[in-house]
């Protein structure tokens, strides 16, 4: 009579065994699975991260696109030119000393 008690008793422990075993995963997996909390942590720094990275080219696309507007031929910006002649050409005014 001692054998069928201790069959349920054991199926028992079996089962709360399996049940702790699968919470625990389940647990691990909702913080740091795929789309664990940790992983949504990251790919929000992720994100910002490259909005940032993406709002500083857009100010570099437009500063670009403002230069090559003012050296294009529809539009002549005197002061640009003189800039970029005196820094690729090496010119100088007459009136002006160099000193390296």
């Amino acid at each position: 009579m001692n054998t069928p008690k201790q069959r349920p008793a054991i199926a028992l422990l079996l089962l709360m065994t399996l049940a702790v075993i699968l919470g625990g995963y389940f647990t691990f997996a909702a913080v740091q699975g795929d789309y664990g909390v940790f992983r949504q942590v990251q790919l929000r720094a992720e994100e910002r991260a490259l909005i940032e990275q993406r709002d500083a080219l857009k100010v570099q696309l437009a500063e670009m696109k403002n230069l090559t507007l003012r050296l294009s031929d529809t539009y002549l910006d005197l002061d640009l030119l003189d800039e970029q002649a005196r820094d690729v050409l090496g010119y100088l005014r007459a009136d002006e000393i160099v000193i390296r």
